[in-house]
């Protein structure tokens, strides 16, 4: 590029010269270029620093990024988890052990019941190492509440097995076939007896049936007594079926069970017959629950509908003279 060269106008000498600039202007000169651009660099350093990212930088933003927002996601799934989990427990508490009549956990068998959540735009503010602290001691919350709610559902599971045990060895069928609930002939209460012909409390319920007639066990159990009883029940059997329950079966004309042998409901364990203090064929039945003889009416559930009940506790409430 061809130099400009530079002219003045000389007022004395009335002519053009050739402008001619001493060094020490042009250092002046030159060195107030050089510290404008020096500044202006700097400028320019410092806008780029804070507004532009170097690749490093830029890689680094981005992995930042990304474990805020798993951590964000891994917030919500353990908050969705713990949301869950209570609805268990309540369930647990309300439901299933209101079922079995058990008493509920307390909160403080359920150590960190609640949890106070952490927002995720704070997280900017918080240490690396306190995240994870704080993530590792809601997820091992989570897994004593969880272990804790299984031990629960174990115990449960416990409490159905033995309520199921405990619904076999209720009496709930009738000692002999009686469908059309015409055996039964006299029912539990005062009734009058057949050889005093005086009021006397008749302890079950008399089902009138032919001789050799099958009589069934009425839940499960264990043959407790057998025997013969000259003056009241005759030939009988005593059934213990265990929570406070046992039944007799009075009067058989031959015994099949055994003591100590384990019967099912709806096992033969006799015939009819009219044994010890009778006037005819029939099966004495009595329900015992907790030493106290108790009206068997009421332990038929698995052999009656709703109306059929109602039929036979009008039959058993009849004042008739009992068979023995």
């Amino acid at each position: 590029m061809k130099r400009v060269r530079k002219y003045f106008y000389n007022t004395e000498t009335h002519k053009f010269e050739k402008l001619e600039l001493s060094w020490q202007k042009q250092v002046l000169r030159w060195t107030g270029l050089a510290c404008a651009t020096i500044v202006t660099s700097i400028i320019i350093v410092a806008i780029a620093f804070r507004f532009l990212d170097s690749p490093k930088e830029k890689q680094m933003r981005a992995e930042i990024n990304k474990m805020h927002d798993a951590y964000a996601q891994l917030q919500t799934e353990v908050i969705q988890t713990d949301r869950s989990l209570m609805e268990l427990e309540k369930r647990d508490d309300n439901v299933y052990r209101a079922i079995f009549e058990s008493a509920p956990l307390p909160d403080s068998v359920r150590r960190g019941k609640r949890y106070s959540e952490a927002d995720p735009q704070l997280l900017d503010y918080i240490p690396t190492q306190d995240l994870i602290t704080h993530l590792e001691d809601r997820i091992g919350n989570l897994r004593k509440r969880i272990a804790v709610q299984k031990k629960s559902y174990d115990t449960l599971e416990q409490m159905v097995t033995a309520k199921e045990k405990m619904l076999q060895c209720i009496p709930a069928i009738q000692p002999i076939s009686n469908k059309s609930l015409e055996k039964l002939a006299s029912g539990f209460g005062y009734r009058i007896d057949p050889i005093y012909k005086t009021p006397k409390m008749h302890t079950g319920l008399d089902f009138a049936a032919a001789s050799g007639t099958p009589i069934y066990a009425t839940a499960d159990g264990t043959v407790a007594e057998t025997g013969y009883d000259g003056g009241g029940y005759g030939n009988h059997v005593i059934i213990n079926h265990g929570f406070g329950y046992k039944t007799l079966y009075g009067h058989m004309v031959r015994i099949k069970a055994g003591i100590g042998q384990r019967v099912s409901r709806g096992e033969v364990i006799g015939w009819v017959g009219s044994t010890g203090k009778s006037t005819g064929p029939h099966c004495h039945y009595e329900v015992i629950r907790n030493g106290e003889k108790i009206n068997p009416v009421h332990f038929f559930f698995n052999d009656l509908s709703a109306t059929d009940y109602d039929r036979m506790v009008r039959i058993a409430a009849a004042g008739n003279q009992s068979f023995d």
